[in-house]
């Protein structure tokens, strides 16, 4: 069964080498490689005409000028000719194993007749001064994205519903994996996790990194995403304001931060979750707002 990889870059040519690499390598050969080349400058096109010569797996496309990392997805998606499709960050890299063990985790889903929007994995997450990984529920509700991205930053769905979601909304300026989970999975059903480590995700500090975004950005983007879900519990959005507020993404807690969150209600629960996400930017800096 064939699947489609994307993989969006820009001017990181040894670094998309490296990703993939670690896609040619799966154990499931059955596959597609597309690569949506967003305007690089930096000799990434060059290779990559060689390298489909050589292999042909490999597909790609090049914006002589840059439309962002959204466009490029969507491209790549659309064009996609696997039945099966998922997303690799040009920074990060898949184990061998990551294609094989989704695969048949649907299979036996399928096989239960169960409904689901896609399948997610916990991730290897590599700093400057240590490797670790995050536990991650078994299922992933629509309504449980908005307490924390238990997804992550790809998921494995068929291409249909990518589709029928709509596609990354390129206006986001921030979150467009986020908004993606949330329509795919209030349209097609849970996600399920396949539980072993299959993701290298790449966390440092470099100034190009896609997911360190600013926090302007960030604010646009839940104003965004709650304007999505009207109807959605305004609890629900103080949770997603957490997430904004997580230690990874590094920013401080101001007085505008503080009334933006308790703009979606007053309450005594409310000032706990603050508090106790407050807490938890001061004993664990690598964790996500949860509360």
């Amino acid at each position: 069964m064939l699947v489609s990889v994307y993989i969006p870059t820009k001017n990181r040519l040894a670094l998309l080498q490296r990703a993939v690499a670690s896609v040619l390598a799966q154990t499931h050969q059955e596959l597609e490689v597309i690569v949506a080349d967003d305007g690089s400058t930096d000799g990434t096109l060059d290779w990559l005409e060689e390298l489909s010569t050589r292999d042909g797996r490999v597909r790609f496309f090049h914006h002589t000028q840059s439309l962002g990392a959204p466009a490029a997805r969507n491209k790549a998606i659309r064009a996609a000719g696997g039945e099966w499709v998922t997303g690799l960050d040009d920074d990060d890299s898949f184990t061998p194993e990551r294609l094989a063990l989704f695969l048949e985790h649907a299979a036996r889903l399928d096989a239960e007749g169960q409904r689901y929007s896609g399948l997610y994995a916990t991730e290897v997450i590599e700093s400057e001064h240590r490797s670790y990984t995050l536990d991650k529920p078994a299922v992933t509700e629509f309504r449980d994205l908005f307490r924390y991205n238990t997804i992550g930053n790809q998921i494995f769905a068929r291409r249909q519903a990518y589709l029928d979601a709509g596609l990354f909304d390129e206006a986001m300026p921030a979150w467009q994996d986020l908004d993606l989970f949330m329509r795919m999975l209030n349209r097609c059903g849970p996600a399920h996790l396949v539980p072993k480590a299959t993701y290298v995700l790449a966390d440092d500090d470099r100034s190009d990194r896609i997911s360190k975004k600013k926090k302007p950005k960030l604010v646009d983007a839940f104003s965004r995403i709650c304007a999505k879900w009207p109807d959605v519990p305004s609890t629900d959005k103080q949770m997603l304001y957490l997430q904004l507020l997580a230690p990874f993404y590094g920013f401080s807690v101001e007085w505008a931060d503080v009334r933006r969150y308790f703009g979606l209600g007053v309450s005594l629960k409310a000032a706990m979750r603050l508090a106790r996400n407050l807490g938890k930017r001061a004993f664990d800096p690598n964790r996500a707002a949860t509360a």
